[in-house]
């Protein structure tokens, strides 16, 4: 991605909220890559909400630079997923970022098991990756 002048704050660098706002989105295109696009997820009854975000800024990132971005999730036990996120640019870590996924019933809203066919797409085989 981009950093583009939306993106920054009075500062003069991307603003912390930009920063929460490209971990989601991150997270949503790796679902969407691995066949889990909102409708393949509704398909399931589930959807993830955020439980908590930890987000280490390590170095601040400027209008026009470009940025890869890394997310997996690491651990999924229950209802709930641990994905990390990366952000780099020229190959130095600007940003890290924790987040803990629950996983809800779209038909209920409690919390549920995350099912078989979700643990496979995220390359898991029981709670540990593949």
């Amino acid at each position: 991605m981009t950093v583009t002048a939306p993106d920054i704050d009075g500062f003069g660098h991307v603003n912390n909220v930009v920063w929460v706002r490209w971990v989601n989105e991150v997270s949503y295109w790796h679902s969407c890559a691995v066949g889990l696009d909102p409708e393949a997820c509704n398909a399931l009854d589930a959807v993830w909400v955020v439980r908590s975000h930890a987000i280490e800024y390590l170095r601040p990132a400027f209008e026009g630079q470009s940025l890869e971005c890394f997310t997996w999730p690491e651990q999924v036990q229950g209802a709930t997923s641990l994905r990390r996120t990366l952000f780099l640019h020229e190959g130095r870590e600007l940003v890290r970022a924790e987040t803990t996924w629950a996983l809800l019933s779209v038909s209920t809203g409690r919390p549920r098991r995350v099912p078989v066919e979700m643990m496979r797409a995220y390359g898991f085989t029981r709670s540990k990756p593949a």
